[in-house]
């Protein structure tokens, strides 16, 4: 089965990674994190969500970091909202790209919003078009696609019926979450062929978390799909705050490595970003699940043991 020949990788580790965090990171460290990856070649970053600081501390300098951010015409910047205020937070920050995000699990759609899934679409209805007449792109998100308590059982009928709606509404793209880290590629394989079938020739992103460690053989499963944009972060930082268990995503550096060795492209230096892996560990004091910038620690240990000598 033929892959794509390039792919193209969002890094939203600056927002679903540093979220996830309870030390502030500053804001200057934020700044100094998203350039590092736009130098290595990331076209997309999503850089902050405009939430109340009361339920996601780590994001109060949303708009700081924004003002911030260097001017580059080869990467596009991009916002998480999830309600009308935080949709305009981000158009007065200056960004050109707006990412929503809803449930397609009636349950999960309670416990973090407390709104069944028919009010978070009719919301999001608003906020699209609100968008649209402030010439603002819209990447529609939906969360737990693959299963909230457990794998599949989400209904896939209504994660299709929602593609079709909003990619009627002229989005710029789609994006499945695997909220939970409970797809395997078969599931994959299943719900992305629904999903591109109803929505046409609008984009698909894939957004995985590597909970079960499956991660990477799902971004194979839907390579063989043919799905060309992938959401990915540096370490393999991040989670979700509202879910149980919900650990990192597929980190970019591991991503970009075997991405490499199967000749797809993607122009990202996965060095670059290991590097940025390593000093953002080194300024939490923690280690995070990604592998590869960990053996590139070791392998310029190495070699700066080996130039002194």
């Amino acid at each position: 089965m033929s892959l794509p020949q390039s792919v193209e990788l969002c890094d939203v580790g600056p927002r679903d990674g540093f979220q996830f965090e309870d030390q502030f990171i500053p804001t200057d460290r934020k700044v100094d994190t998203i350039t590092a990856l736009a130098d290595a070649g990331l076209p997309r970053i999503q850089v902050a969500s405009f939430v109340h600081p009361k339920w996601v501390p780590q994001m109060k300098d949303a708009e700081a970091v924004c003002e911030r951010l260097p001017e580059r015409d080869d990467v596009t910047y991009a916002g998480l909202a999830l309600n009308q205020r935080g949709l305009e937070r981000a158009r007065e920050a200056g960004l050109s790209q707006v990412d929503l995000s809803i449930a397609t699990h009636d349950q999960h759609s309670r416990d973090n919003a407390n709104r069944t899934v028919g009010e978070a679409v009719a919301q999001a209805e608003d906020m699209v078009r609100y968008a649209h007449e402030h010439e603002l792109e819209v990447q529609m998100g939906f969360q737990t696609v693959f299963g909230y308590r457990a794998p599949g059982d989400t209904p896939l009928d209504q994660v299709v019926d929602m593609s079709r709606h909003f990619a009627d509404l002229g989005v710029e793209s789609l994006s499945l979450a695997d909220s939970t880290g409970l797809a395997h590629p078969r599931m994959i394989k299943d719900r992305v062929r629904a999903v591109q079938d109803a929505i046409g020739d609008t984009p698909l992103v894939l957004h995985l978390h590597d909970t079960r460690g499956l991660g990477l053989a799902n971004v194979y499963a839907a390579l063989q799909c043919g799905v060309r944009r992938f959401d990915t972060s540096l370490a393999g930082m991040g989670g979700c705050p509202f879910i149980d268990g919900a650990t990192g995503n597929i980190a970019t550096e591991d991503t970009v490595y075997l991405l490499d060795g199967l000749g797809v492209e993607t122009d990202v230096d996965r060095d670059v970003v290991g590097r940025a892996s390593a000093r953002i560990e080194s300024v939490l004091g923690k280690e995070f699940p990604g592998k590869l910038h960990r053996l590139l620690q070791r392998a310029e240990g190495a070699d700066a043991e080996i130039s002194a000598e």
